[in-house]
């Protein structure tokens, strides 16, 4: 966390706030995580380097750039975000940052990127009661998945793994709260 300056991923008027251990918020009635819950989300994947990840919910593009540090050289993650002026403003970041193996997308984030499957890893941003079929099928076999189950507002960060072809749950992480998922696999658009 420490190569990667929060400062960089939030909006100017926040930059007094970039380094306080708390939600930040953006556009669209979004908020960024918290750096200590990032952590905590991001040391569950487990990742070593080289993985290939899906990351649901770009927001700054802070979270984006970490996964990113973590899987250089070889890896590389694609970000989807729903909104295109987070998205716009995900990749400036990321860029200044010099962050070159991250990709975000416009989209749909309870979809997935089925075309750039299957993922070692994915992380999402959004609450949701379950895990959408089609992130859950992007895994690769031993494949990790963070996400906070619930409606949005109170939730338990939890970690998945897929084996054999069926998601199983490994462990809770920690309580939070989060924005709704929204999407076609998700919560209807708000």
């Amino acid at each position: 966390m420490r190569r990667v300056p929060r400062e960089g991923f939030v909006p100017a008027e926040q930059v007094d706030r970039a380094y306080h251990d708390e939600p930040i918020p953006i556009s669209h009635g979004q908020v960024t995580t918290q750096p200590s819950l990032i952590a905590r989300m991001i040391e569950a994947l487990d990742l070593r380097g080289g993985e290939r990840v899906l990351e649901i919910g770009t927001g700054h593009g802070f979270q984006t750039a970490l996964l990113a540090e973590l899987v250089a050289p070889a890896g590389s993650v694609w970000s989807v975000e729903r909104f295109a002026d987070l998205a716009e403003e995900a990749r400036c970041n990321l860029d200044r940052n010099g962050t070159v193996n991250a990709t975000v997308v416009v989209g749909d984030g309870s979809q997935g990127l089925p075309g750039h499957s299957p993922y070692e890893a994915i992380v999402v941003s959004a609450a949701f009661p379950e895990v959408p079929a089609p992130l859950a099928e992007q895994l690769a076999d031993g494949g990790r998945l963070v996400q906070p189950l619930g409606s949005g507002g109170s939730e338990d960060v939890v970690l998945f793994q897929w084996r054999r072809e069926q998601l199983r749950r490994v462990r809770s992480l920690i309580g939070a709260r989060f924005v709704r998922l929204v999407g076609e696999a998700g919560f209807p658009d708000e």
